[in-house]
């Protein structure tokens, strides 16, 4: 009987060691797959796009021949988008999640608001993009300007930011809080000096990824009037503007084989400015988890 016993726990435990090398190796293969799509992408625009890609390319304002074009026009407004939609969403969406996660009472409603903001998140761009231009367009008579895009994509990546907040806010542990507590601070007190610090690197890392969607969106744009070509930089919140992702879709959709390969330089160049983006944020990021 327990040579029986023992005989069955080895054929089980051989199982499980089969079972285990045989998940690592499909969870290998996956990750292959999306590397070797990755590396084909990256191939086939650097193949097509560097061969336009120069200084002039980069400092030049659009042009209808393919040799004088270039993406300046779309870099500035592109930075001027992701100045306004990482004010307001970061602090508009970080606030939520606080109330939601401190301050309101844990009920039903509570529950409804928390699963519709994760609902959110799911939502096809361009349903953000018809909502800024009933609210922002025409409701609130921005006009297509830049203030009004750069608001519709703060709606956009906003339920991102809340849930990843949420989820921060809700890894530090009880005893860090009530410890504060116990030591005579007010609830402000608690939330600014000992959880907001410690959820931060979390709640960063949310709004990178947030704003890395941002960068790259084209529909919601394209529905508040970003500009395919336009000739002048934006100069103030008001102005008229354009943006890389906009520039790069009306060249894709030009039938010479030339504006294909113009297109690849600019997606190069858009590629650049969000890993130099990540980048900052990931720097920032890490000082504050050094300083945890």
């Amino acid at each position: 009987m327990f040579e029986k016993n023992v005989g069955n726990l080895q054929k089980k435990m051989t199982n499980r060691v089969w079972l285990n090398k045989g998940m690592m190796v499909l969870f290998l293969l996956a990750t292959l797959v999306g590397l070797v799509v990755l590396g084909a992408l990256f191939y086939r625009v650097l193949t097509q796009g560097s061969g336009y890609l120069s200084l002039d390319f980069i400092t030049s304002l659009p042009s209808p021949s393919f040799e004088d074009a270039g993406i300046w026009a779309g870099l500035i407004g592109s930075i001027w988008l992701m100045a306004i939609v990482a004010v307001v969403s970061i602090i508009i969406g970080v606030s939520t999640s606080i109330y939601l996660e401190e301050y309101a009472p844990k009920n039903k409603l509570t529950e409804i608001i928390r699963i519709n903001i994760q609902n959110l998140a799911g939502v096809p761009s361009v349903v953000f993009g018809l909502l800024g231009l009933t609210f922002f367009v025409y409701m609130f008579a921005i006009g297509y300007r830049l203030l009004a895009g750069g608001l519709t994509m703060a709606l956009l990546i906003l339920p991102i930011i809340v849930v990843a907040s949420q989820e921060s806010l809700r890894s530090v542990p009880n005893e860090i809080k009530e410890a504060s507590m116990g030591m005579g601070a007010t609830k402000w007190q608690t939330i600014a000096r000992v959880i907001l610090p410690a959820a931060l690197p979390g709640i960063l890392t949310g709004t990178i990824l947030a704003l890395s969607r941002a960068i790259g969106e084209t529909a919601p744009l394209i529905i508040v009037g970003a500009a395919a070509a336009i000739y002048t930089l934006p100069d103030s919140l008001l102005s008229k503007y354009t943006a890389m992702p906009i520039q790069i879709y009306n060249w894709t959709a030009r039938p010479q084989e030339e504006w294909q390969y113009v297109a690849g330089a600019g997606i190069i160049v858009l590629l650049a400015v969000l890993l130099l983006m990540n980048s900052i944020a990931v720097l920032i990021r890490n000082k504050f988890q050094r300083r945890l």
